[in-house]
């Protein structure tokens, strides 16, 4: 897997509060970008989803693939590619959340994605860029809402 991306954004809320959208995959059609249709495969015994299929349209990529999430309480979710699509074929990312002195909660997320396609280097981590940053605008959007 090539370089991960990051961004981050400050969303005024408690850790358990933003966990809980981002643990909500069924709902991301209504705010990233891109994503439209999330289905839970498999659950953990606490209720967190395990695997998530995932159908993706986002400019000149379309494309179905599933990851495997692990989760660190309401401190990180990591994922990575449990299946392929017919575009996406390599996928790693996470979410991490930190406290910030004087309220607000910082989340920090990263990606790295291969696809099919060739890509320069620059171009993809650009792409990247695009989506991390569309991501945690939406989370914030529906966190604070």
């Amino acid at each position: 897997m090539a370089d991960r991306t990051s961004s981050s954004i400050t969303i005024q809320a408690g850790k358990e509060a933003i966990m809980e959208v981002i643990a909500d995959y069924p709902s991301y059609p209504d705010w990233a970008d891109g994503i439209k249709s999330a289905e839970v495969l498999s659950r953990y015994p606490d209720g967190r989803p395990e695997r998530v299929r995932m159908t993706l349209s986002s400019g000149p990529i379309s494309d179905t693939y599933t990851v495997r999430c692990q989760w660190s309480g309401d401190d990180e979710l990591r994922w990575d590619l449990a299946e392929a699509g017919a575009v996406v074929t390599g996928m790693n990312g996470s979410y991490a959340l930190a406290g910030r002195t004087g309220g607000g909660t910082e989340v920090v997320y990263e990606l790295a994605v291969d696809v099919k396609i060739p890509m320069i280097g620059m171009f993809k981590r650009k792409a990247e860029k695009i989506i991390i940053d569309a991501a945690l605008k939406g989370l914030k959007r529906q966190v604070e809402k």
